[in-house]
């Protein structure tokens, strides 16, 4: 038992290793993510009890001060359809846990609403695997739709070729954002004959309609209609997406496919030549990768109606047995107190956030809000973000680097308060984590770790104390397991100090060399009793988001929050 826990102790820390490998190909469309034998998650019975070990010398069966060892927590979800938090029990115990999230139509550069939904999962599908489950989560990418022929039309090119290039980058933002890739990624234009065999047990079920070469799904013959978003049938307006026909038996009505049109891409079918409706294809795949029921549903809080709402009705319109136990969805980013959307100017592109910020720091910021609630972007709180994150870094750095000075480990038990702070950061990582995601929560509960690092490393108390370098080291890996947990787990420590480093120049404008010679003239004028000019040239630092540090060594400097911004982020919190 302890040898398996360990063994996924280290895949948690090793695995965002592996990801960040430039040579790592991804997963072809139909092919499971396989992981390396030690990296694999190993599928406990449902429940069961996680060791926490301390030291070598703990057992698998208590804690160093003799009390049994606790079980991680059920895990509770909010489950849209019901409208409440319940506990997550898988359909198949002991088996795989299915997991389908809407994709993205690759029509442009992805934005900070896909960032917020698919970090959002991807700790949800970090967090299940936790838990020993394991799962099959599926990611589609809508590679055909108006928006796509609109565009390519736009720029003279290829909808294909345009939706595979938006898609590659969509990919790379993902990589960069550090979210794990789901097991499969089908794309719309690879399922056709899926999404044609599911339009005609529809229409054989008398739910659809056909109308000159179009295909439109019968609300009026589908009485559960408007279940998941708690809309009646009279407050239905078009569905976005979806133009006003009058050849509608009912205006709620909505496509499953379209009839062909001039230099639009085409596939044959029993109705005539045409393409998919917008809301077939995930209830197509779905079934494909997942069953006609499954586990678990996600997506963005605007994908409730009318998307999610359709692909109910076609789903167990195609067969009576479909079912989907969890419908979750993330809440929606307002920036700056506005919604986000193009008319507003307000459209902030994943790739245009991370020119000026660690990717990192984005999912942190991102993280910094509980999944459901909505989420207000400012640069202020992304400021804020990107320096924990610095500061958190630095810490795990310093500690890494005393610890290698002495590897030595002479097998007794920590100290007591060292063993208490640890044990006090895995409840609460399980605690809020299984409750319905909190990782708000989680963020916080590693304060008190880094806080006790830091004295141990820097206070002249913490270096005097009793088995310093093993707390240290003990400290460091809790603290990675959370950071692993959360996706925030960088390569290397010390890379990504020197990319949050040089991403605070950047927003700065201002060089390293700069900053040295700011140093050195304020180092002289300190020399030369002018306190006055010295004060000034770290307030005019300070400014742009430069801290200087002075030490016996003499003076350092980090990034932080620029001494503009400070108040504000006061006065928000």
């Amino acid at each position: 038992m302890a040898a398996a826990a360990a063994a996924r102790r280290a895949a948690t820390g090793l695995f965002p290793l592996l990801l960040n490998s430039p040579s790592r190909a991804r997963p072809r469309h139909r092919e499971s993510l396989t992981l390396p034998a030690l990296l694999r998650p190993r599928r406990l019975p449902p429940h069961s009890a996680r060791s926490f070990f301390c030291s070598a010398a703990l057992s698998s069966s208590t804690t160093s001060n003799g009390a049994a060892a606790e079980r991680a927590p059920d895990l509770h979800l909010y489950n849209t359809k019901l409208r409440k938090r319940e506990p997550f029990r898988p359909r198949a115990p002991g088996g795989e846990v299915g997991m389908y999230v809407c994709g993205v139509t690759p029509y442009d550069d992805s934005h900070i609403g896909h960032a917020r939904a698919y970090v959002a999962f991807d700790v949800l599908f970090r967090y299940l695997r936790y838990l020993d489950y394991k799962v099959r989560y599926v990611r589609n990418f809508t590679d055909i739709d108006d928006k796509i022929i609109a565009r390519a039309n736009q720029l003279g090119e290829d909808p294909f070729s345009l939706s595979k290039r938006y898609s590659d980058d969509f990919l790379s933002d993902m990589a960069n954002l550090q979210c794990l890739p789901p097991s499969v990624e089908p794309r719309v234009s690879d399922h056709i004959d899926q999404i044609v065999n599911m339009i005609k047990q529809i229409i054989d079920n008398g739910c659809a309609y056909v109308v000159n070469g179009d295909v439109y799904f019968s609300v009026d013959n589908f009485p559960e209609y408007g279940k998941l978003s708690g809309r009646k049938l009279d407050d239905n307006r078009a569905g976005e997406r979806v133009a006003v026909d009058e050849r509608k038996k009912n205006p709620a009505d909505f496509a499953l496919w379209k009839a062909a049109k001039d230099g639009e891409p085409w596939w044959d079918s029993p109705w005539g030549p045409g393409r998919p409706g917008w809301h077939i294809e995930c209830s197509a795949m779905s079934a494909q990768y997942l069953g006609n029921s499954f586990d678990i549903h996600g997506g963005g809080e605007d994908l409730i109606f009318p998307h999610h709402e359709n692909e109910i009705a076609q789903s167990r319109a195609a067969c009576c047995d479909s079912s989907i136990n969890y419908w979750v969805h993330n809440g929606f980013v307002n920036v700056n107190g506005q919604k986000m959307s193009k008319s507003l100017g307000n459209f902030i592109t994943i790739r245009k956030v991370i020119e000026l910020y660690h990717p990192l720091a984005l999912r942190m910021f991102l993280l910094g809000t509980h999944y459901r609630a909505p989420i207000n972007y400012t640069v202020e709180q992304l400021n804020v973000a990107s320096d924990r994150l610095y500061y958190t870094y630095q810490t795990l750095r310093d500690c890494e680097v005393s610890t290698q000075q002495d590897q030595s480990n002479s097998g007794d038990s920590l100290p007591y308060t060292t063993t208490q702070c640890i044990e006090k950061l895995h409840r609460e990582f399980e605690t809020s984590m299984s409750d319905d995601l909190h990782t708000t929560v989680a963020l916080a509960a590693i304060s008190e770790p880094l806080k006790v690092m830091n004295d141990l490393l820097h206070t002249r108390k913490g270096k005097k104390q009793e088995k310093r370098l093993e707390s240290l080291s003990a400290l460091e890996e809790k603290i990675r397991m959370v950071l692993s947990g959360l996706g925030l787990m960088p390569s290397s420590y010390y890379e990504a100090l020197q990319q949050l480093r040089e991403k605070a120049l950047r927003r700065a404008s201002i060089t390293e060399e700069q900053v040295l010679q700011k140093i050195e003239e304020r180092t002289a004028a300190r020399k030369a009793k002018q306190y006055a000019r010295s004060d000034e040239i770290r307030d005019e630092l300070a400014a742009l988001g430069i801290a200087l540090m002075d030490g016996p060594d003499g003076t350092a400097w980090r990034p932080s929050v620029p001494s503009s911004e400070q108040a504000v982020v006061a006065n928000s919190t």
